[in-house]
């Protein structure tokens, strides 16, 4: 068995490292040629996991083609806006009946669209059955240091899920399996666009109600957006949905929340990407998330207000007093339309 990982960031490299208990070799593509040298001659990956030594089975190369080749499974771990161009590199070099597991978590700009449809429109429709989805509450550095760690898999056919969650789980890494790939998606895209607006609570010393305020309400946000798209609304309240949108929200390893935090200090969003290795797809995602919630109709109060302060210029504080200013709802109305 051949497994290729496209995407050698602090997650890919993450996988692979559980992968490799699992497998004779792992293949491992990273678009950085220093990357691959580090990976190789000091097991290390000294730009985005430097605290882990890399199993001896874990194989670099910059070489796509060669990472792919025969490859009975690929895993794309790739940013979501450099998805699709990768990809049409990749398909070229995959074997035809390759299962994909996809990591990304975003939305597309411009098209507006889940890393699903990227796949669907580059592959085809016919890739349909050899797709699944990842995603769930875990930390890059912990899954490397083979903490334990619970997420989902999302995949069109149901009869296969069982397949990939038998070449996944270790002893410290469980799957659990859905058919939900909509919610799925949506869960790990959107708890980023939260995790950033818990940052600047956190970096404002608005205290531990207002984090708890935002989680809650979040979620009832990504909720309803989700149940717009037809996704199945209790995927929000597992792994994919609340247990991501936790972590994110409240861990110091995220990079979204460090975003909000640094916002909240004064600094503006184009210099704190300057300042960053890795990416925050929170950023990217809340312009998306936005767009289609104009589109879709759907009230999402705490992504427009991140939105107005990414993209408007908008002060932290400004962006707090649109939240509290709203008219009173009922908690349970899930139908909140614009």
């Amino acid at each position: 068995m051949k497994i290729a990982i496209i995407g050698a960031g602090s997650f890919g490299t993450a996988l692979g490292i559980a992968l490799s208990e699992q497998v004779e070799t792992v293949h491992l593509w990273s678009h950085s040629n220093d990357i691959v040298e580090s990976i190789t001659q000091k097991r290390q990956n000294a730009v985005y996991l430097p605290e882990v030594i890399l199993p001896d089975n874990i194989i670099a190369s910059s070489d796509l083609a060669s990472v792919l080749e025969g490859a009975e499974y690929v895993l794309s771990v790739v940013p979501t806006q450099a998805t699709r161009e990768v990809w049409v590199k990749a398909k070229e070099c995959l074997r035809p009946d390759a299962k994909i597991v996809v990591a990304s978590k975003g939305i597309e700009q411009k098209t507006h669209k889940l890393v699903s449809d990227i796949f669907l429109d580059v592959l085809g429709e016919e890739s349909r059955s050899r797709l699944f989805f990842l995603s769930g509450p875990s930390f890059a550095k912990e899954l490397a240091m083979k903490k334990p760690t619970a997420i989902t898999i999302a995949g069109y056919d149901g009869s296969k899920i069982s397949e990939i969650q038998s070449i996944f789980s270790t002893q410290y890494f469980r799957i659990y399996g859905t058919t939900d790939v909509v919610g799925v998606e949506l869960g790990g895209a959107l708890k980023n666009i939260i995790a950033i607006a818990t940052g600047i609570s956190d970096g404002l010393n608005m205290g531990n109600n207002t984090r708890a305020a935002l989680i809650t309400r979040g979620l009832a946000e990504i909720a309803r957006l989700g149940k717009s798209m037809g996704a199945d609304p209790l995927t929000f309240m597992g792994l994919a949905g609340l247990g991501d949108l936790v972590l994110t929200c409240t861990g110091d390893l995220s990079r979204n929340r460090s975003v909000g935090l640094k916002l909240a200090s004064g600094q503006k969003i184009a210099d704190i990407l300057k300042s960053m290795r890795m990416v925050a797809e929170g950023v990217t995602t809340t312009q998306s998330a936005y767009e289609l919630a104009q589109i879709k109709g759907v009230e999402m109060p705490i992504a427009e207000a991140v939105y107005q302060i990414l993209y408007n210029d908008k002060t932290p504080q400004e962006g707090w007093r649109m939240l509290v200013q709203r008219e009173p709802r009922f908690e349970s109305d899930m139908d909140e339309q614009k």
